[in-house]
C-alpha cells in the first residue's frame, strides 16, 4: 500500500491531507473546552448545534463548489481555502460568545465543504492505475481512522503543558503546511466542461448524474447505512459506557477505538481484496456487518461484548467507505468528477444530518435498546434497498439506442464524435455544430451530455 507513496505529487497531496486532519481533531477537543468554557451546563447543547452546523454546511455548500470547480484552477482553489481555514480557526481563540461559535463553525466547514470534494476528485486525475487508485483509498481511510485514535491523546498530551486555545493555532499551523505542500506541486487541470446554462443546473449536475446511475443509488443507501450504524456509536457510546455499564473515561476512549481498529484493519486488507473481487458484494457484505452489529445490540452486551460489537460495525463501515472513490470515478466523464464526488460528500452528510439528531433524541427519550432497534431496522433495509437498486449484473459496457441528432456543444473526438472538419473548427476541445446518426452501438457507458438515461 506505501507504495504508491513514491508517487511525489500524490505523496505531497496525501501529507497535506494527514497534517490537516491532524490540526483539525485538535480543534475538535478544543472546541469541546471552549464550549464549556462558554456555556458550561450547556455545553452538551452548543456543540449539538454546532455538529448540526457542521452538516448543514456539508450537505449545502458542497454542491455549490462542486458546480464551478472544474471552472478554477486547482491548486489556486484548495490554497485559497487552506488559508481561508486557518484564518477562520485563528478567530476561535477571541470568541467571547455562542453564537460567534456557531458563525466560524459554519465558516470553516464550509472551506471543508469546498476543499474535501476537490481534493478526492484530484487523486483519480493523478493516479490513473486503478491499482494505485485503490491503495490511495485504503490509505486515505487508514488516515481518517488513525487521526480519530491519535489526535484526542496527541491533545490530552499537548494540554498537560499549554491552554486550549493554543491548540487552534496549532491547527492554523497545519492548515498552512497543507497549502505549502500543495502549492510545491503542479496538479492536473481540470478538463473543459460546456457551460450549463442556470445556476440551479449547473449546482444539481453531480447530483442529477449521481441519482441517475444504478450503482450510485445503491451506493446512497448503503450510505444511509453507514449514517445509521455511525450515528448510533459516535453519540450512544459514551452514554452505554458511562450510564449503563456505570465504567470510566478510559472505557470510553477504549470503544470508540475499537471501531477505530475495525475500520483500520478493513482498509489494510481491502487492495488485495478488490482485485479479486467487484465492489457490490464486498460494499453489501459491509452493510450486513453494520447491521448485524446493530441488531446484537439489543442483547445488552457487557463491555467486552460491545468492544466487538463496534469492531464489526468499524468493519462494516470500511467495506462501504473504502471503495466508494472507485465507484464514482467508473461512473462519469473525467470533467464531471468534481461535480460528482461534491454530490457523494453532500448526499453521504446529508444521511448524518437526519442520523445524528435521531440517535441523539431516541437514545434520550425512549432509551438505548429502541436506538439499537431503529438503526439497526435502517441499516437493513438501507442494505436491502442498496442489493435491490444496485442489481448483481453491472457490466461498464452498455449498448444502447441514439436518435440522429444535430447540436453544438464543447467535445473531444471520442467515440460520439468522428465528424469531419473543414480547418476552422480549432484545436480540442473545441465548439462547432455537428451530426449523429442514430442507430445502436455499444461503449462504457455513463451519464453525460450524450446519455440522460440509464438504458
Amino acid at each position: 500500500m506505501l507504495d504508491v507513496l513514491a508517487h511525489r505529487v500524490y505523496r505531497h497531496l496525501f501529507l497535506a491531507q494527514v497534517i490537516a486532519l491532524i490540526g483539525t481533531g485538535l480543534t475538535t477537543v478544543a472546541l469541546a473546552l471552549l464550549a464549556h468554557d462558554l456555556a458550561a451546563g450547556q455545553a452538551g447543547i452548543v456543540l449539538g448545534t454546532a455538529l448540526a452546523i457542521k452538516m448543514v454546511a456539508y450537505v449545502g455548500i458542497a454542491p455549490l463548489v462542486g458546480a464551478y470547480a472544474a471552472r478554477l484552477p486547482r491548486r489556486a482553489l484548495l490554497v485559497s481555502l487552506d488559508l481561508l481555514r486557518a484564518a477562520v480557526v485563528c478567530a476561535l481563540p477571541f470568541v467571547t460568545e455562542v453564537w460567534q461559535i456557531y458563525v466560524l463553525v459554519f465558516l470553516l466547514n464550509a472551506c471543508s465543504a469546498g476543499f474535501t470534494p476537490v481534493f478526492q476528485a484530484t487523486i483519480p486525475d493523478i493516479l490513473e492505475d486503478e491499482g494505485q487508485y485503490t491503495r490511495a483509498l485504503s490509505l486515505s481511510r487508514l488516515a481518517y481512522d488513525l487521526e480519530n485514535l491519535l489526535s484526542p491523546v496527541a491533545a490530552a498530551a499537548l494540554l498537560m503543558v499549554m491552554s486550549f486555545d493554543v491548540l487552534f493555532l496549532l491547527n492554523a499551523l497545519a492548515f498552512l503546511l497543507s497549502a505549502a505542500l500543495v502549492v510545491s506541486v503542479t496538479l492536473p487541470s481540470p478538463r473543459p466542461v460546456e457551460e450549463t446554462p442556470g445556476v440551479w443546473r449547473r449546482v444539481s449536475h453531480g447530483v442529477r448524474i449521481y441519482l441517475k446511475t444504478p450503482r450510485l443509488r445503491g451506493l446512497l443507501a448503503l450510505n444511509l447505512a453507514v449514517s445509521a450504524a455511525g450515528a448510533m456509536q459516535i453519540v450512544n457510546t459514551v452514554v452505554y459506557v458511562r450510564s449503563v455499564l456505570g465504567l470510566g473515561e478510559r472505557e470510553v476512549a477504549l470503544a470508540f477505538a475499537a471501531a477505530g481498529g475495525g475500520s483500520m484493519l478493513v482498509a489494510l486488507l481491502l487492495p488485495k481484496i478488490l482485485d479479486r473481487v467487484p465492489e457490490r458484494p464486498i460494499m453489501l457484505l459491509g452493510g450486513v456487518l453494520m447491521t448485524l452489529s446493530l441488531s446484537l445490540g439489543l442483547l445488552d452486551p457487557g463491555f467486552a461484548g460491545l468492544l466487538g460489537l463496534w469492531l464489526l460495525l468499524g468493519a462494516g463501515a470500511s467495506l462501504v467507505m473504502t471503495p466508494t472513490g472507485r465507484l464514482l470515478k467508473r461512473s462519469c466523464q473525467p470533467e464531471d468528477r468534481p461535480a460528482l464526488f461534491a454530490a457523494q460528500f453532500s448526499l453521504s452528510h446529508g444521511c448524518w444530518l437526519a442520523t445524528y439528531p435521531l440517535a441523539g433524541w431516541m437514545g434520550a427519550h425512549l432509551g438505548l435498546t429502541g436506538t439499537f432497534a431503529l438503526l439497526g431496522t435502517i441499516a437493513l433495509a438501507a442494505t436491502g434497498l442498496a442489493a435491490l437498486v444496485w442489481r448483481a449484473h453491472d457490466p461498464m459496457v452498455l449498448g444502447h439506442e441514439h436518435a440522429s441528432l444535430t447540436h453544438t456543444h464543447l467535445h473531444y473526438h471520442d467515440e460520439h464524435h468522428r465528424h469531419e472538419h473543414e480547418g476552422w473548427e480549432g484545436p480540442e476541445p473545441h465548439h462547432h455544430p455537428h451530426h449523429h446518426p442514430g442507430g445502436r452501438h455499444r461503449h462504457t457507458f455513463v451519464i453525460d451530455g450524450h446519455h440522460m438515461r440509464w438504458p
